[in-house]
């Protein structure tokens, strides 16, 4: 059944491309490629490690991982698959591993046909991907396999009276690196004890975009040290709050906004909503970029810099449970306060930035002005409530090298320092 599930998605994904749809399509064409790629481009003699991300928010938090690899384990060839097209279409030339293809399809045969072509040493699932047919096929060929920045919640199927087929799939793992104590103690419910609290590699990733942040001449004169917003990956819903606050509170600030989706209907959409003259970040050149209170970012890869602007962020996306809040710790690693929508109970980060009083969360517009407003006029406020953030960020630092130490007994190899 699970099998013949998995055939039916991928007919549904061929007609959903038939008719246009434009994700489905690019699934397609690189599902129709893959196989073709692996033999052309996999060079024989290699050593691999696979590590496989649904999309492009595993990635980034795979990342850390990824680099410390190439440092530390030079011999190694790193491969990366992705499920999602939009994952793949944005890394599928990245710098930082050597080969990037599309996951097939979850049959029998694929993952058989997969392992054979790749013949990987070790293999890194990101966060919760569970593919049924590719887990049996590695715990058969006894390929050390870890789940990389887990996160178990009671309400998962695992930990369900009938849930005992969906526990099966976590049988193959070597080690389970989760990012809290609940996870290990839920595992502990259900038999698995091979887990480690190591904390999300994500602290990791946006530490070392800090550390390593450079200015953007552009984007610095817009803002041209005036108080700033800058707010990321964001919905319809959050743009339509967003706007009508710009428009009725008629602040003397900046704003910088990044769609979560840049399609330019949503785009114009975006800039026509308000009464103050707007620009695209691909339309700077030549223009004075002091002109505008509102700039629009219209390409993707700049948002985690473009935080050091901001006297406060809005993280896009909980303003509503159809999707989830984007990655606060982006922003808070500049150690400024953070705003996001109040569906963020399934992100640890968001939960304890929270708690300790780093994030702020509003559940409609009237909040939103209310605890934007307050910040703004209460400056002592925001550096309280920015240090809370920076601090948080700064100690969960050390996943990836408290992976990387317990993953890399399974090497049989010596690190190259």
């Amino acid at each position: 059944m699970y099998t013949f599930s998995i055939y039916l998605y991928s007919i549904v994904i061929r007609i959903a491309a038939f008719f246009g749809h434009i994700k489905a399509r690019q699934m397609c064409c690189g599902q129709k490629q893959v196989r073709t790629q692996l033999q052309t481009r996999l060079q024989q003699g290699e050593r691999r490690i696979w590590i496989h991300c649904a999309s492009l928010g595993e990635f980034e938090q795979g990342r850390p991982l990824m680099e410390d690899i190439r440092a530390h384990y030079p011999q190694y060839k790193i491969l990366v698959t992705f499920f999602s097209p939009s994952g793949y279409e944005l890394r599928k030339d990245d710098a930082g591993v050597d080969y990037v293809f599309y996951l097939p399809f979850d049959t029998q045969r694929n993952a058989s046909r997969l392992l054979r072509l790749i013949h990987p040493e070790m293999v890194y699932f990101i966060k919760y991907e569970f593919w049924r047919n590719y887990l049996k096929t590695i715990q058969h060929l006894q390929i050390p396999l870890f789940l990389v920045s887990a996160i178990f919640r009671p309400e998962q199927v695992f930990f369900k009276w009938y849930g005992g087929w969906y526990r099966k799939m976590l049988k193959p793992f070597t080690h389970f690196f989760v990012q809290n104590e609940l996870s290990k103690d839920l595992l502990a419910t259900i038999g698995f004890t091979n887990v480690i609290v190591t904390g999300d590699t994500r602290f990791d990733r946006v530490c070392r975009i800090f550390d390593e942040v450079q200015q953007i001449p552009e984007v610095t004169q817009f803002v041209n040290g005036q108080p700033c917003m800058v707010a990321g990956s964001t919905w319809p819903s959050d743009e339509e709050m967003l706007t009508h606050y710009i428009n009725q509170e008629n602040r003397c600030m900046k704003w910088i906004i990044a769609p979560h989706e840049l399609h330019d209907h949503q785009i114009n959409r975006l800039m026509k909503a308000v009464n103050f003259k707007s620009i695209r970040y691909s339309q700077l050149a030549g223009k004075n970029p002091e002109e505008y209170q509102l700039l629009v970012i219209d390409n993707f890869g700049m948002l985690s810099s473009l935080y050091q602007y901001a006297t406060v962020a809005y993280i896009g996306g909980g303003l509503d449970k159809n999707n989830g809040i984007h990655n606060a710790l982006e922003a808070a690693v500049y150690g400024i306060p953070v705003i996001f929508g109040w569906v963020y109970d399934e992100y640890q980060e968001a939960i304890d930035l929270v708690a300790l009083g780093g994030a702020i969360p509003v559940r409609n517009e009237l909040e939103f002005t209310f605890q934007l407003n307050t910040l703004l006029e209460n400056p002592d406020k925001v550096t309280k409530t920015g240090n809370i953030a920076g601090a948080f960020v700064a100690s969960g630092r050390g996943a990836t090298e408290r992976i990387l130490d317990v993953s890399s007994l399974s090497f049989r190899i010596e690190k190259n320092e």
